[in-house]
């Protein structure tokens, strides 16, 4: 048997703070991620859930207002120690990224993870 949420007063709508919003899309996002099951989790309807996606891949609300670095799978270059600074990136604190179009992102060692996110996202060319 389903249930059913009943809300009484003047507003039937629920409100979703941006910060709820966030954490909702920041997990469907998630590697492995089915939408379905996160919005049955979050009693949000799919359909609700993809616009969020939508607005956030545009630069919205759900997705601007959080600063929060995601965790992303890492490879080591072949034959270099750990804590090696590459040839191409000689300037110490510098953070270089391989992206998966084979583009390198180098970056400042105290960027905001959300300006890095930007640019990787606009090196590898998915809309944010």
């Amino acid at each position: 048997m389903a249930t059913a949420t009943v809300l009484s007063g003047v507003e039937r709508r629920r409100r979703w703070t941006p910060g709820d919003k966030a954490r909702i899309v920041a997990e469907s996002l998630a590697p492995l991620a089915i939408i379905a099951d996160v919005a049955r989790r979050h009693d949000v309807h799919p359909n609700l859930l993809h616009a969020w996606r939508r607005e956030a891949r545009s630069g919205g609300p759900p997705l601007a207002r959080t600063d929060a670095g995601r965790f992303v799978p890492v490879a080591l270059a072949s034959g270099m120690p750990v804590g090696a600074i590459s040839a191409a990136s000689a300037w110490p604190g510098t953070v270089e990224v391989v992206l998966r179009n084979g583009r390198v992102l180098r970056v400042p060692e105290g960027v905001a993870a959300g300006r890095a996110a930007s640019l990787a996202a606009a090196l590898e060319g998915i809309e944010r």
